[in-house]
């Protein structure tokens, strides 16, 4: 497994190096200043450090809040984009916007927007998309819904 991003990129298929290094200089230029690139799960990641948000990720203490995660995969690239998981009006405007940029059908999961055909992907709206949260509005994005998981099991526990 990689350990750094210069070894990610390095481990490619041939034909993927371009459009990955691509989406990744994508993401990288529209991002935000306090993200940070590391190696997070097995794929570049993009990150609200430690130093500004000690508590980590829940799920994972000891590892920086994930926000965006790009990665090769089987059938193609990936990317995981988690404020589109937590933020029903973002992963709206997402949609809507898709089909504006796109030919092909929007292949989505929760947090994870697929891109088989790499010749199609819409690199403005992937642009547009890494511009929309700060690590500040992540945070706080982040918290109110770790807050409300939190209530939501404590209230359904009392039934």
């Amino acid at each position: 497994m990689p350990t750094t991003v210069e070894e990610y990129i390095q481990s490619l298929p041939k034909d993927r190096k371009e459009p990955f290094s691509k989406l990744r200089e994508t993401v990288k230029k529209n991002l935000p200043k306090g993200f940070e690139e590391t190696i997070q799960y097995n794929m570049i990641g993009y990150v609200v450090p430690k130093k500004t948000y000690p508590a980590g990720y829940h799920v994972t203490p000891e590892l920086a809040l994930p926000f965006i995660h790009i990665a090769s995969q089987k059938n193609g690239l990936a990317l995981y984009h988690m404020g589109i998981y937590s933020d029903l009006k973002l992963l709206k405007w997402f949609q809507t916007e898709y089909p504006k940029h796109c030919k092909t059908k929007l292949d989505m999961g929760k947090s994870c927007i697929r891109f088989k055909k790499l010749e199609e992907i819409p690199w403005a709206l992937i642009g547009d998309l890494s511009k929309k949260m700060s690590p500040k509005d992540w945070i706080a994005l982040y918290e109110k819904n770790l807050q409300e998981s939190k209530l939501n099991k404590k209230n359904s526990s009392k039934k």
